[in-house]
């Protein structure tokens, strides 16, 4: 079992509360993935829950994201 310090996550996304959201937005788009296109990772990152594998790319440094401003929705 892999872990990751909150601090370590923090680093890459700003705040740790952050990170959280971005790594479960992230493996929400990788549980969306057709199973073919999975095939094309790593045989070590396939055994891996799809939580710990997004969080493993956010603390490497490989997941990049962007932050947009959600609009207020008019009433």
């Amino acid at each position: 079992m892999e872990i990751f310090t909150p601090a370590d996550a923090a680093r890459h996304a700003g705040t740790k509360y952050r990170s959280i959201l971005v790594a479960a937005k992230f493996a929400r788009l990788l549980n969306e993935m057709p199973k073919d296109r999975q095939v094309q990772w790593d045989p070590a990152d396939r055994a891996k829950k799809l939580t710990t594998l997004s969080l493993q790319k956010l603390v490497s440094g490989e997941l990049n994201f962007r932050e947009l401003r959600r609009r207020r929705s008019e009433v």
